[in-house]
């Protein structure tokens, strides 16, 4: 049988945390415009979106036979979540949703599969939240790459999409930790420094950007850290929920 009592708090919680950006000064201001969208909304009829990046993409996916709008392509995260309440709220748009995601990517190694996962979709919309492995598995000897590696990765990923796909509409967003779990003081403030760069490059390619650190800062005042993500990084249920409406908030809204 299902708590409602649990459910009641969980929705009480998302919807305070979202509630409370209306009170941060600016924060309308932070919605920005894609490529090309000039007046237009950012879903329109017939759109194909792509959502790309790491394990909090991923969620678990079946990557055997990647399907558009089906579940068990999109595993249990926020990539299915909003795509599920998108495709609910706009049932006669022919929206065709994919997620990429491959856990523990970092972006040279969304490049090397930049052809067959995006370029080849010819997705209207491209969504991409990477970043926390660029640096965390720098910091556990994993991986040689820095932030300056970082930059020059991803800013290169941008322009080889835009060169493939110029009408492309691109939805940069943040990565983001909470200080719990794997994610201790050593973390900071380095980590701080790519989420400058993903912050400048939205800015560079006139991209939304969705700050979802500024998200879980706000939630943390609301439940503790590990209400939203167990291990400081790979969002609870509850988290990957409040994600998914924060990013249809923010790009659609």
């Amino acid at each position: 049988m299902v708590n409602s009592n649990y459910l009641s708090r969980r929705e009480i919680l998302g919807s305070a945390v979202l509630a409370s950006f209306s009170t941060i000064p600016g924060a309308k201001a932070q919605k920005q415009k894609m490529p090309n969208q000039k007046s237009r909304p950012v879903l329109f009829d017939g759109a194909t979106i792509l959502l790309q990046g790491d394990s909090i993409t991923d969620a678990g996916r079946n990557k055997k036979k990647p399907e558009p709008n089906k579940q068990r392509s999109f595993g249990k995260g926020y990539a299915w979540m909003a795509a599920a309440s998108l495709l609910i709220e706009n049932p006669n748009s022919n929206l065709s949703f994919h997620n990429r995601g491959i856990s523990g990517n970092k972006v040279h190694q969304l490049a090397q599969r930049w052809k067959k996962d995006c370029i080849a979709l010819k997705p209207d919309i491209l969504s991409i939240l990477i970043g926390v492995n660029d640096f965390w598995h720098g910091l556990n000897g994993r991986y040689e790459g820095n932030v300056e590696t970082f930059e020059v990765d991803y800013r290169s990923l941008l322009e080889d999409t835009l060169l493939a796909l110029p009408k492309i509409r691109l939805i940069i967003c943040e990565p983001f930790v909470l200080n719990c779990g794997v994610v201790t003081d050593e973390w900071f403030p380095q980590f701080r420094e790519y989420q400058a760069v993903v912050q400048k490059l939205a800015l560079e390619f006139d991209a939304v950007f969705v700050d979802f650190q500024k998200l879980f800062d706000q939630a943390i005042k609301h439940a503790s850290p590990e209400h939203w993500a167990g291990d400081g990084v790979h969002p609870t249920p509850h988290g990957a929920s409040l994600m998914a409406h924060y990013w249809i908030q923010k790009t659609t809204g």
